[in-house]
């Protein structure tokens, strides 16, 4: 075995190492105003809001999942920062086809945006 390249080999799997975990996303803190609404409808129907709460409410109890779209068409994609990971509709069902303020972490990666959702609520018209 030729151990001539071992501290060459070492060096490039630090950096390697180094470099994937700079590269991380640890998310940042942020708050969030939109509509919750069923994915599929926020793509395929390209709606600004949700048809109704009855809409919503069914098409997550069906296994759809819910997201917030803001009023820039951002939509987010709520996540749960626990492995294993879970489904957030039990969090957003009560908030179906309603406008909330939701903060949290955010994440980005390839164009999608997911929040972990520490504190959400309805937004009324004072807010």
């Amino acid at each position: 075995m030729n151990f001539r390249n071992a501290p060459r080999i070492s060096l490039v799997f630090v950096f390697v190492a180094a470099t994937l975990a700079a590269s991380s996303d640890p998310g940042k803190t942020a708050t969030v105003k939109g509509y919750v609404l069923d994915s599929a409808c926020a793509f395929t129907k390209g709606l600004d809001k949700p048809i109704s709460k009855e809409c919503a409410t069914a098409c997550a109890k069906a296994g759809s999942p819910l997201v917030i779209l803001t009023d820039n068409g951002t939509i987010y994609w709520p996540i749960a920062d626990t492995t294993p990971s879970s489904g957030q509709n039990d969090k957003l069902l009560p908030f179906a086809g309603q406008k909330v303020i939701a903060s949290g972490k955010v994440f980005q990666r390839g164009g999608s945006s997911a929040l972990v959702i520490e504190k959400i609520e309805a937004l009324t018209d004072q807010k």
